[in-house]
């Protein structure tokens, strides 16, 4: 399938590099600030855009993204309105590809129908949905796929080789190796690990591979970033717009906070290969 994720991922590559992929929260701390937010990432230097769907049982994510949706529920933030965030960022960046993060009970509740139609009326490229196993791709995945949108799936250090298929058999865009067990914001702890991790996984695939949990810093980036196809940073970002609020509310710092660590994270990954 060719989408943007795709294209990015390749253009990325003929650079010699791997590509950034960031996470912010939709409607943090407010829907106009996060939308600002977004606008600026990819100027920062992202390639790839998560946004994640606000839920209030994210049961994968630690406190960094936990607070980051609280903020964001407690601002208004609705499915709707994210998708909207996305609309209204394709009036000026139709390049950019943009992949919404979560769980699927605001889907479920939405309606998956009426859901995909919208997201791809929005401008979605793709989905991770952490919580439906390839065994549930009827649910979302599939549906999904038919759409023309990728669906991107998950693997973990506990992910073996006879797993593995399974997981990929559905996946498209890039897979999402998830450098860790446990919850976001974590440490990564033998980076050697995760470089075999990745070579493991892509002798079962041709998809990229990007690693997401754990990344902090543009050293981080740039290390990581000589084995994977991306590097994916989502809770040092809504750590600096978390840091960047007076009493939860957005400041005139908050959004030049989240494009300078991207702008850091993006010099990271640059000279990964350098």
């Amino acid at each position: 399938m060719t989408s943007r994720i795709s294209a990015r991922f390749a253009a990325c590559a003929r650079e010699n590099r791997p590509a950034l992929v960031t996470f912010t929260m939709a409607g943090d701390p407010d829907l106009a600030t996060s939308q600002a937010i977004l606008n600026a990432l990819p100027g920062a230097g992202a390639d790839v855009v998560e946004l994640g769907m606000p839920f209030s049982d994210p049961m994968a994510d630690g406190p960094g993204i936990q607070m980051a949706g609280q903020r964001a529920l407690k601002a208004g933030q609705t499915l709707r309105k994210t998708l909207g965030m996305v609309e209204a960022f394709r009036k000026t960046d139709g390049e950019t590809p943009i992949v919404l993060m979560g769980y699927y009970n605001p889907i479920y509740i939405f309606g998956v129908d009426a859901f995909v139609a919208a997201a791809n009326q929005a401008g979605v490229d793709g989905l991770i949905i952490v919580d439906l196993p390839p065994e549930e791709d009827e649910e979302l995945c599939l549906p999904t796929l038919r759409a023309g949108l990728n669906f991107i799936r998950l693997t973990t250090p506990t992910t073996d080789d006879r797993r593995l298929p399974v997981v990929l058999k559905n996946t498209s865009g890039f897979v999402y190796y998830v450098s860790m067990t446990g919850i976001t914001g974590a440490v990564i702890k033998s980076r050697t690990a995760v470089g075999e991790a990745v070579r493991r996984i892509k002798g079962h695939t041709e998809l990229p591979v990007a690693v997401g949990f754990g990344i902090k810093t543009a050293e981080d980036a740039a290390i990581i970033g000589k084995d994977a196809d991306g590097v994916v940073v989502g809770t040092a970002l809504c750590n600096a717009i978390g840091d960047s609020l007076d009493n939860g509310l957005a400041t005139a710092k908050t959004v030049e906070a989240a494009r300078t660590l991207v702008a850091s994270l993006a010099a990271g990954v640059r000279r990964a290969r350098a």
